[in-house]
């Protein structure tokens, strides 16, 4: 048989999608041959983020394969149509899709197999955006350029008019024939019956958490749950040859170098952000990461510095070759298409009542990273700056810190940071109970997802306001490196930060987005898996993280410190390798097989 065409549709709903369908390209494009197959990527996603597979040799095409709300019939139709004729032109033999539901719908229509292979799908993510839950709006502050911060709130959206949109998704997916489940994983809707849509009655509002009856359901055997059949082919006179079927695979992740483990590797990296050498030594100093997956903002009205500050050695630059643009991934500059929503859903389409304030006279563009009393993180509310300097670590290394939160109590689901704070507060005195961004000198911090025109948002290139023992990491960096050399990770549950995190042994400190039900299965990841502490909004917008950050480095470091010994060796590395071939051979032996028994 001559090798197996996979057209391999992605979402471009955020980088966790691209990145996990770049490493699984990768592993089908290392197969030896003859097993080694064709793979085809289409994505609204950027080509540079699929870099890795496209090396080894898949092809990128650039497609608006993603849903939206606004005359959504004649969208399916028409890109449809145009999937349905690619199709054929490429001789696909079977499609994947990382939980884009067309490329389901245009193989059953050209009578081709399609495997699923997510954690989630949107027919349940669009469905809960009319859930009760409200993210209020930042909080007011006395900072000159707080009207200027466009973190939309969530706010839900109307059933009526998600309705049509969540019904035409789900049978987009009901036409997939596998699903091959990752973990931190929710209801898939479109292939086992219970629990169904709508996804709103999965959670207990007073508890934001799932219904027990929810997480029974996740905790059963796939061959327990009762599986819809097959959609049967369109216009062809063949019938699909099997039963429907759910497989949990392992993650899909992109691993980190082995040589980031190594005291060379970690100081390179370090140096190429602009970090001294003194704070190179993970036994003298602690890094938190901060990545909230970047964010579009309006231009600030312009202010003098108060304080100087230090900048990167290293220019930071957008892609080359990229034309800036809003291109829905939550990273994209310049303006926005009207129907721009927050940094979820930019496709969707708001009512008038409901839509974000507009304002022609400014354009899109980042304010600057730091003032004198406000930190703007890419992808995150403005977080205020606490006038107090982080104290010194302390001189012991067991026991009590009372510079800091204690270990955090046992409890079945991801700690809320506030609530042990209060008990520990109750019970013992601070020595400085002020809001900290650091747990102590010991800790600095790099941020992620900064533009150059964030960086320089000044005219003739004036520098933010960084606390002491922050830096910038330049928007290309690797993150899986920087994950793995990451004591701390602080920012916003998403499945490719999540996954690099266990993956590492990384603590993440996260702050929720209510009307993201994804958030559930990944903070049940967390929990099973790795580390996993809550952040208030309120304390982060109070700039005090401290505490959160310790208590999760306390849970975290032991693991940590294997993770690191094993990664000097390339104990991890190798395993995710031999993951990924096993569950790559799988993939065409199936498509194969499903070959066989249709002619």
């Amino acid at each position: 048989m001559s090798p197996v065409t996979f057209a391999y549709y992605c979402s471009g709903h955020g980088y966790g999608h691209a990145t996990r369908v770049s490493a699984l390209a990768s592993c089908l494009l290392r197969l030896p041959e003859p097993d080694r197959p064709a793979v085809y990527i289409v994505s609204s996603a950027p080509k540079h983020v699929f870099a890795d597979s496209i090396a080894l040799g898949a092809r990128y095409r650039n497609g608006n394969i993603d849903p939206v709300i606004v005359q959504p019939l004649a969208y399916r139709d028409a890109i449809l149509q145009t999937e349905m004729e690619w199709l054929g032109e490429i001789h696909a033999d079977c499609v994947l899709s990382d939980a884009a539901f067309i490329g389901c719908l245009a193989a059953t229509a050209v009578g081709i197999p399609s495997i699923l292979i997510t954690n989630f799908t949107f027919d349940s993510v669009y469905s809960y955006l009319s859930t009760t839950l409200i993210d209020a709006p930042a909080s007011p502050t006395d900072d000159a350029h707080s009207h200027f911060n466009t973190l939309v709130p969530d706010i839900p959206v109307f059933p009526a008019e998600l309705e049509p949109l969540v019904e035409q998704i789900h049978a987009g997916y009901r036409c997939a024939d596998l699903l091959l489940r990752l973990p931190g994983y929710i209801p898939i809707p479109s292939f086992a019956v219970d629990p169904s849509l709508p996804s709103p009655k999965w959670v207990d509002t007073l508890t934001n958490r799932f219904h027990d009856t929810v997480f029974a359901s996740l905790d059963d055997p796939p061959s327990s749950s009762s599986v819809y059949p097959p959609i049967e082919y369109h216009n062809v006179s063949r019938q699909k040859p099997a039963p429907r079927q759910i497989i949990p695979i392992p993650l899909l992740v992109r691993s980190p170098s082995s040589s980031v483990y190594l005291s060379a590797g970690r100081s390179q990296l370090l140096k190429s952000i602009g970090i001294p050498s003194h704070y190179h030594d993970p036994n003298t100093t602690k890094i938190l990461i901060v990545s909230f997956g970047g964010q579009v903002f309006r231009r600030p009205s312009r202010s003098g510095s108060a304080t100087p500050s230090r900048r990167v050695s290293r220019d930071i630059s957008p892609i080359p070759g990229t034309p800036p643009k809003f291109n829905g991934l939550g990273h994209g500059h310049g303006t926005p298409p009207s129907s721009a929503r927050g940094f979820m859903f930019p496709h969707l389409h708001i009512p008038p009542p409901l839509a974000s304030p507009t304002d022609q006279d400014h354009a899109f563009t980042a304010p600057r990273l730091a003032t004198a009393s406000h930190l703007w993180i890419p992808g995150a509310p403005p977080a205020s700056k606490p006038l107090t300097t982080p104290t010194a670590p302390s001189s012991f290394v067991e026991g009590p810190l009372f510079q800091t939160i204690p270990p955090t109590p046992v409890e079945t689901e991801s700690t809320s940071y506030d609530q042990a704070y209060f008990d520990f507060e109750d019970s013992q005195e601070f020595d400085d109970d002020l809001p900290r961004l650091l747990p102590d000198a010991s800790w600095i911090a790099i941020v992620c997802g900064v533009s150059k025109e964030q960086w320089n948002a000044d005219e003739g290139g004036g520098e933010s306001d960084l606390p002491e023992g922050f830096f910038v990491a330049p928007r290309d960096v690797y993150m899986p490196n920087l994950t793995a050399v990451g004591d701390v990770l602080l920012g916003k549950l998403g499945y490719g930060t999540v996954a690099e995190c266990v993956d590492s042994c990384t603590p993440f400190v996260y702050v929720s987005r209510p009307l993201f039900i994804e958030e559930h299965g990944l903070r049940r990841l967390l929990d099973h898996d790795g580390v996993g502490v809550e952040l208030s909004r309120e304390s982060y917008e109070a700039g005090d993280w401290a505490g959160a950050i310790e208590t999760a480095w306390r849970n975290g470091r032991d693991a940590k410190s294997s993770k690191r010994k094993d990664g000097a060796v390339g104990l991890g590395l190798k395993t995710r390798e031999e993951e990924g071939s096993t569950l790559a051979t799988m993939i065409v032996q199936w498509a194969e097989k499903w070959g066989r028994q249709c002619t």
